[in-house]
């Protein structure tokens, strides 16, 4: 399974765990909700994940690498406390509450969730004095002698044995009580989340070209080598910041985050030529519909890369409209929700940018249209599909040009899967 359909399964199930019948009882009993264990390599968003699910159904979010963890501040410490038995009084050792759970009840009296999600990271490579209480709380939602709160679900993720030394397996009378859900890397899954995060588009097109380069863990006689999608990521927020601090890229920076080496050179030099033609190609006169017989010319012979770089250089562009034009409209319905006398001058100014992304998607349509070829009308047209800001403006203001090929070209696809996530 990918990370995307995993998101929706965690989803579905916080869902169907916290549904409740007329009387305010849960539907599906505490003892029956079983704890989710996601199994997955590392860095490939199982952590990401649960914000985002967290924010989407508004429910609580108290996360943990339980590595950070002893088993002191799982359990909680050991006291001495007096009872009575038989008339005798005997000191009896009891625990303080855990760390974790304690944690749980700070974070509701804080933001007033009442129900939520305990994840718990890294949770089959904890010490061996710990493993013990792990698989207590995964089979029975304890820590020590503290329960988990009510209404609160256990997520929990590890890595296979195959990429951590560390990691202990779970016997089979855990897993007997658990919903395992393996995740397997999946380039398609991680570009819808990448468009809408913004990942470089110099990232997104290498991608598209070195497939293969997505995601690998393995082994050389120069000992080990990955790449992840947390790498790509984090490595993409840096590109926008050194761009705008003009601060050189180079082969060191990039390996910091792509640890193979082979791979960080390649990148460097796909990013050094999506640099240069960041530069020749003159994407607002494209985007306003005057390009010249040259640039045509140009674009017909160009290679598969080229052409790749080109578009994603104009969906980078058009992006910024959609923006614009999303950010108008909000002001100005916003204006119309507090007074009826609003400033008339929004309504303009909303109009106007509509009209110019409109003006502007047509004219780079018919630029494809005209100087490439249906492959890259397709691959436009999917990635434009699965921009957040474009989704939303196209909601709001259909446009016929993109309606025309969106039917044609995805006719087949999960289009209206991923317009009916996007719209969400």
């Amino acid at each position: 399974m990918n990370i995307y359909l995993a998101k929706q399964e965690v989803i579905n199930t916080v869902k169907a765990y916290l549904l409740k019948d007329t009387n305010g009882n849960y539907k599906i009993p505490e003892i029956r909700q079983r704890p989710i264990l996601l199994m997955g390599p590392p860095g490939i968003g199982k952590t990401q994940i649960m914000e985002q699910i967290s924010n989407e159904l508004s429910v609580g979010l108290v996360s943990y690498t339980i590595t950070h963890h002893t088993r002191q501040s799982a359990i909680g410490l050991p006291i001495v406390s007096k009872k009575v038995y038989d008339g005798k009084e005997v000191n009896v050792t009891e625990y303080t509450m855990s760390e974790i759970i304690a944690g749980i009840y700070d974070y509701i009296e804080k933001t007033g969730h009442k129900e939520g999600i305990l994840f718990i990271d890294e949770i089959n490579c904890v010490s061996e004095t710990l493993m013990p209480m792990m698989l207590q709380f995964l089979q029975v939602k304890t820590f020590g002698n503290q329960k988990l709160p009510k209404g609160w679900i256990i997520v929990a993720a590890g890595n296979p044995a195959q990429y951590n030394k560390q990691v202990r397996e779970f016997d089979v009378v855990t897993l007997d009580r658990v919903r395992l859900i393996n995740i397997e890397p999946d380039l398609d899954a991680w570009k819808i989340y990448g468009v809408q995060r913004h990942i470089h588009r110099s990232i997104l097109s290498y991608l598209d070209v070195k497939v293969d380069n997505f995601y690998k863990v393995y082994r050389d006689v120069d000992g080990l080598r990955f790449c992840t999608a947390r790498g790509w990521e984090d490595l993409s927020t840096l590109l926008y910041t050194y761009e705008e601090l003009e601060v050189p890229i180079t082969k060191d920076i990039i390996y910091e985050y792509i640890r193979d080496d082979d791979v960080a050179s390649d990148f460097l030099s796909f990013y050094d030529l999506y640099k240069k033609y960041e530069k020749e190609y003159e994407i607002e006169l494209i985007i306003k519909g005057n390009a010249d017989a040259a640039l045509y010319a140009r674009v017909s012979n160009a290679e598969y890369d080229e052409k790749l770089i080109l578009i994603n250089l104009l969906l980078e562009r058009l992006d910024r409209d959609f923006l614009d034009a999303n950010n108008n409209t909000k002001e100005l319905e916003d204006a119309k929700q507090r007074n009826t006398d609003y400033d008339v001058s929004l309504e303009l100014k909303s109009g106007v940018a509509i009209e110019m992304a409109n003006s502007n998607l047509d004219n780079t349509i018919d630029f494809i249209k005209d100087g490439l070829d249906e492959s890259s009308m397709l691959i436009f047209i999917t990635n434009l599909t699965l921009s957040e800001n474009a989704a939303l403006f196209l909601l709001k203001n259909p446009n016929q040009k993109y309606l025309n090929y969106a039917n044609k070209l995805l006719i087949n696809s999960n289009r209206n899967k991923i317009l009916e996530e996007l719209n969400k």
